[in-house]
């Protein structure tokens, strides 16, 4: 669940096994006016998060009982809530395993409280966005047998819903509303990640092969988000 009224305080689970980093994160976010839960085990964070209605998870991989890997596939099962890997190990990857089952966003330690903050805040404006999003003219965006409801924040094919990460819905919804438009990678990354494009190409790849692999009927052969070689990205034109 996603909280939409900037006065409510915005509930994070924190998952990290540190105790020392988890009490500086934890002291450091509540002077923010974050509420913060804390679990130091894989197995305590899948018996929380169902419990609470949390607008963000911060999630450490090396962690006892459960891997993150295994709590983030746990929380993706039912939820799209925005996920912050937190993590010692920095390997493309390790960032394209947690990028490609459903995390948000990775923050490398060690790491400044302040960069996670502002990371926190970044995928809790956009999730929220999303959330209460009422878009003016057209709620619902058909492409084929793809739907996409702005109003819902849900997706489609065939009248059976499909669930989407913030970041790959928000990719979808820009190339349906923009059917004739290529996108570079720099654009997109841009858009969606509302962030500087440093070069790094394997975030923008990662969510749009998973994008492909829950949408498309063959990813190897896509026919929605299709390749525009040397240019980029853009919604197919379906026969």
């Amino acid at each position: 669940m996603q909280r939409t009224n900037d006065d409510e305080q915005y509930k994070i689970l924190l998952v990290e096994d540190d105790i020392e980093i988890s009490d500086m994160l934890k002291n450091f976010l509540e002077t923010e006016h974050f509420d913060v839960v804390t679990a130091y085990n894989g197995e305590r964070a899948c018996e929380l998060f169902p419990a609470e209605p949390f607008s963000l998870v911060l999630l450490d991989l090396m962690i006892p009982k459960k891997s993150g890997i295994e709590v983030m596939k746990v929380i993706r099962e039912n939820s799209t809530v925005p996920i912050i890997i937190l993590s010692a190990r920095d390997s493309d990857s390790d960032k394209t395993l947690g990028l490609g089952l459903g995390a948000d966003d990775y923050v490398t330690k060690p790491f400044s409280v302040t960069e996670v903050l502002a990371r926190i805040k970044a995928n809790i404006r956009r999730s929220t966005k999303y959330a209460a999003e009422t878009d003016e003219g057209e709620t619902v965006l058909m492409h084929g047998v793809l739907c996409v409801n702005l109003e819902e924040y849900s997706v489609s094919k065939n009248g059976e819903r499909i669930e989407l990460t913030a970041k790959e819905f928000e990719i979808l919804k820009l190339l349906m509303k923009n059917p004739k438009k290529v996108y570079t990678k720099e654009q997109l990354y841009a858009l969606v990640w509302k962030d500087a494009y440093l070069g790094d190409e394997n975030a923008v790849n990662v969510h749009i092969s998973r994008l492909r692999n829950k949408i498309e009927d063959n990813p190897r052969s896509p026919q929605y988000v299709v390749t525009v070689w040397g240019i980029g990205y853009k919604l197919g034109d379906l026969a």
